[in-house]
């Protein structure tokens, strides 16, 4: 453990606290300008560097090894008597559900794009989840010193591709090599950092360079007229020619971001410690504070009517767990916002999501990993509790005389999985242990038994995901497993309609029988609706208590698998009939009938096999572009366009998952290293039935 941090005086007033989220793609730069933003705001005394492995944010060794970000991590630090929360987000797909529970407690974003990349791929997700919790956002144009980049290009993409409306704030002065600074649009004063090394000073002018006087100019223009739009009394005085002040824009523009109209943008080179500074200003003077988004709407869990909380400390006590993470030292963490009231240690929580009151015996302050204990938290903080233990990510917490139900966190499901066990027999009860601990922190990952092999299956959102995770078994356990071949998390469901599904399961043995008998219909829902279950029973022909026990044996069934053992999904089960046995009817006896329907019926309702659908971009030197796209035509990828950026290709398309085992080393074979490229799951497709009809000859 590291010297213990102390945050000088956390009691700010509400309108002085900013909670920000640092997103991009992968390799934008987003990690180095989080610890710059740690330097400049003196959290940290020393510059972080990954290359190095010193970074702050990115604490854990296997973090430090790679050069990535996997855990999004907590910090807290001011900038100008403004208190930002700062949580630092992964930028691979295979970390996704560590961006989207970042951004459910989020009142802000900071998204960092590479100036000579512009928006990609993994760019587009976190925007798309950004706007699905709208979150009000700023974006840095990161690499600006970097060969190719490109500022006009990148805003352009950012307009069209994200269907934003950027207002740039800033323009560079150079750019490559060639970067001195920024020109501030809104002052029109030069920033250029050519004092100190390290960027902490930088010089302040009116002069701006001859060769930029004139695009200068129309950008203010464009900047004042664009904030105008959104003001009726800016517009008035904008219409009649009047002289509009820089603290008017501002403060239009301010509310502006805060209601999603407007996207400020600033520019830099974050290694090179140049343009941070008034990225800085700007989350204080554009982003919203815990005040300005005034309230949370959340469920009455007994009631069930819609009830509205002020984000004030003066409220009622209500807070979401985004986060768990289990430490060596302390035990289970819970990362909490808090929205509502305030929280002391050694008080009383309800979980309204379990239903039991717990006890919050220690309040933390986190710093990455480092911790610091303090007494009392209140609304608009990010914090983590010592205690509870029934928490689970997107579990609200609230007052035990007032609780509330805040919206809950949906994680995509798993795309691949491995089999795993214990290098010695001795360890299953260890590995178990492991395994549900890995679970409770990451809701992307999920662990069951083959009942069939008895083998346990792990699984996770990509490759990395998984051996990132047995990393840490090995590390933080002391775990040694032997792992198989990452499999595709294949999926079965059926094709058509089928009524009148009988499951009959009569056992007459000495004493009590078995009886329990159902009848159900079977059809298709719409992809990705999962599984619903009706009951149609009318006259009692089932009595009430052995409902839940049909149902139960039909999830089963369907966990199972009729075809080739994956589960069963995008189906709907109706009761319609049945009958019972005054003595011989029991719970176990209703499960087995309800589970014998489902294979009795499921195989007449045509039951087929889905796959996971990735989204591929491939960036290549244009005299590859060919010989990829026949490669990806063979792996039964459906190309769906391509793209010149800089001096590189962007090919796009879909491909399914079980095609692209091992296709990094195919790639750097075919573009003698030079090509690169990125994934993510996208949706699940019926396999074509060849497939199906190997894959079964092979069972």
């Amino acid at each position: 453990m590291s010297q213990p941090v102390v945050t000088k005086n956390r009691n700010v007033p509400l309108d002085k606290i900013r909670n920000i989220g640092i997103i991009a793609h992968i390799d934008s730069g987003k990690t180095t300008t989080t610890e710059r933003i740690l330097f400049y705001t003196g959290r940290t005394y020393k510059v972080g560097d990954i290359d190095e492995g010193n970074t702050q944010m990115d604490w854990m060794p296997q973090e430090r090894e790679r050069g990535i970000t996997i855990v999004s991590a907590a910090t807290t630090t001011f900038w100008k008597d403004t208190r930002f929360n700062i949580i630092d987000t992964p930028g691979h797909v295979d970390f996704t559900a560590e961006v989207e529970r970042s951004l459910r407690v989020l009142d802000g974003g900071v998204v960092v794009f590479d100036a000579e990349e512009g928006v990609q791929s993994q760019s587009e997700t976190v925007w798309r989840q950004a706007d699905k919790y709208k979150v009000p956002r700023l974006c840095f144009i990161n690499k600006m010193d970097k060969l190719g980049a490109d500022f006009d290009t990148t805003v352009g993409e950012i307009r069209e591709r994200l269907g934003a409306h950027p207002v740039v704030m800033v323009y560079p002065n150079g750019k490559e090599q060639e970067f001195k600074g920024v020109i501030d649009l809104l002052t029109l004063k030069t920033l250029t950092w050519d004092k100190d090394p390290l960027g902490t000073e930088f010089s302040v002018s009116d002069h701006i360079p001859a060769e930029l006087q004139k695009k200068v100019t129309e950008m203010r223009a464009k900047l004042v007229e664009q904030v105008a739009e959104t003001d009726d009394a800016l517009l008035n005085k904008y219409l009649n020619g009047e002289e509009t002040s820089v603290a008017e824009i501002k403060a239009a523009l301010r509310k502006a971001v805060i209601t999603y109209k407007l996207i400020p943008i600033y520019c830099g080179t974050s290694l090179r410690n140049k343009g941070v500074q008034p990225l800085l200003d700007g989350v204080v003077d554009y982003l919203p504070s815990p005040l300005d988004l005034k309230e949370v709407s959340g469920i009455n869990p007994t009631t069930k009517a819609t009830e509205v909380r002020k984000l004030s400390p003066d409220e009622k006590f209500s807070a979401l767990a985004f986060k768990i993470q289990l430490d060596p030292h302390v035990g289970k963490i819970t990362y909490v916002r808090i929205y509502s009231g305030t929280i002391g240690s050694g008080s009383y929580i309800y979980n309204v999501n379990k239903g039991k009151q717990e006890r919050a015996s220690r309040l933390l302050l986190m710093h990455a990993n480092n911790r610091e204990e303090i007494d009392q938290a209140y609304a608009g903080e990010i914090v983590a509790l010592v205690g509870p233990k029934e928490a689970k990510t997107g579990d609200t917490l609230a007052d035990p005389t007032a609780p509330i139900l805040l919206e809950q966190i949906i994680f995509p499901d798993p795309v691949i999985s491995l089999a795993i066990e214990p290098k010695t027999k001795a360890d299953q009860e260890k590995l178990s242990y492991s395994l549900q601990r890995l679970a409770e922190e990451d809701p992307t990952f999920r662990v069951k038994i083959n009942q069939e092999t008895g083998q346990t299956i792990m699984s996770g959102m990509g490759e990395l995901h998984l051996e990132i995770l047995v990393d840490r078994m090995k590390r933080e356990m002391g775990m040694n497993v032997n792992v198989g071949r990452p499999q595709v998390a294949y999926k079965e469901t059926v094709t058509k309609s089928i009524g009148d599904i009988e499951g009959k399961y009569i056992k007459q043995t000495g004493g009590h029988g078995q009886y329990g008998h159902c009848i159900i219909n079977i059809q298709p829902v719409g992809r990705g609706e999962g599984f619903k279950f009706i009951n149609k029973i009318k006259g009692g022909s089932i009595p009430s208590e052995f409902i839940p026990s049909i149902e139960k044996g039909v999830r089963a069934a369907l966990e199972k698998g009729v075809l080739l053992g994956f589960p069963l999904v995008d189906i709907q089960v109706t009761l319609v009939d049945g009958s019972y046995h005054d003595v011989d009817s029991s719970d176990i006896a209703f499960q087995i009938a309800g589970s014998m329907a489902i294979q009795a019926g499921a195989k007449q309702a045509g039951v087929t096999l889905l796959e996971p659908i990735m989204k591929l971009e491939v960036t290549v030197p244009e005299n590859f572009m060919g010989v990829v796209i026949g490669d990806i035509s063979s792996k039964r990828g459906k190309i769906l366009g391509t793209e010149k950026r800089s001096r590189a290709v962007v090919i796009k398309g879909y491909v399914p998952l079980a095609e692209m085992s091992g296709y990094a080393t195919i790639l750097r074979s075919l573009t003698e290293g030079r090509g690169f490229f990125y994934m993510e799951p996208s949706h699940y497709e019926q396999v074509p039935q060849n497939i199906i009809s190997t894959m079964l000859e092979k069972k």
